[in-house]
């Protein structure tokens, strides 16, 4: 059976002076699907994010988003194609509540202007308040989003990034800051986004229990090169992957 691709990547490089960050990267996201990317530090698993995301432009190859070539459009353009990207490091307006921080990341529906113009509906309003209350973060509400902890921000990027209804929403690494005893909860929650809201998920993350949890399919960069791609349980016994990612842990 012919698989539903979403985003389709094709021989894409890039180049940060004379040192490949990627190197001839070809992989697919199946729609509807949760898929990984690991790897270890400085394998260039955000850099090619950054890539699909049109913060690094490509130096070679090919990066189809729903039969759209994305290497020459601007982030701005490919957010409202609906991909979505989160980032390492929080990206949340620190002097605004949470609440405003939702109402801010709402789907552009004529452009950026226009959106920035419109005034926020009872509709945007009730699903800032039912994400918040999806994350854990209903209590928070009301909180400048500057006082919270550092992994109740990235729960809350994760509300915003929701907010803005993606088809494909790309993690990079989501549990990273977040306190141990609240991860199994975090890992529900983008189960039930895949399940409930029908995202797409692309993650990058380092907890390789979190991994091997919720991936349905792993990639694995290495030096900048796809070296494995399977399942859960093949990419844990590859021994590639012991050698250049796991035996390093």
């Amino acid at each position: 059976m012919t698989r539903d691709i979403i985003l389709s990547l094709k021989g894409v490089s890039k180049r940060f002076g004379g040192v490949y960050a990627n190197q001839d990267v070809s992989l697919e996201v199946p729609r509807g699907a949760i898929i990984g990317l690991i790897g270890p530090n400085g394998s260039g698993k955000s850099t090619l994010f950054g890539s699909i995301t049109g913060y690094h432009p490509i130096d070679a190859g090919s990066i189809v988003y729903e039969g759209r070539e994305l290497k020459d459009l601007r982030t701005a353009e490919i957010a409202r194609l609906g991909l979505i990207r989160t980032f390492q490091q929080t990206h949340v307006y620190d002097d605004l509540d949470c609440v405003k921080n939702m109402l801010i990341s709402r789907p552009m529906r004529k452009g950026d202007i226009a959106t920035l113009m419109h005034r926020p509906t009872a509709r945007d309003r009730a699903r800032a308040e039912e994400l918040l209350e999806f994350v854990g973060l209903a209590s928070k509400r009301h909180l400048m989003a500057g006082s919270l902890s550092f992994g109740q921000q990235k729960l809350l990027e994760f509300a915003m990034a929701l907010m803005n209804e993606p088809d494909l929403l790309l993690l990079d690494e989501p549990t990273a800051g977040i306190n141990p005893t609240l991860i199994n909860g975090l890992i529900d929650r983008l189960r039930q986004a895949n399940e409930r809201f029908g995202v797409t998920l692309f993650v990058i993350e380092h907890n390789m229990r979190v991994m091997m949890n919720l991936a349905q399919e792993i990639n694995v960069l290495a030096g900048g090169k796809l070296i494995a791609r399977g399942a859960p349980k093949d990419i844990q016994n590859d021994p590639k992957v012991i050698e250049a990612y796991l035996g390093g842990q």
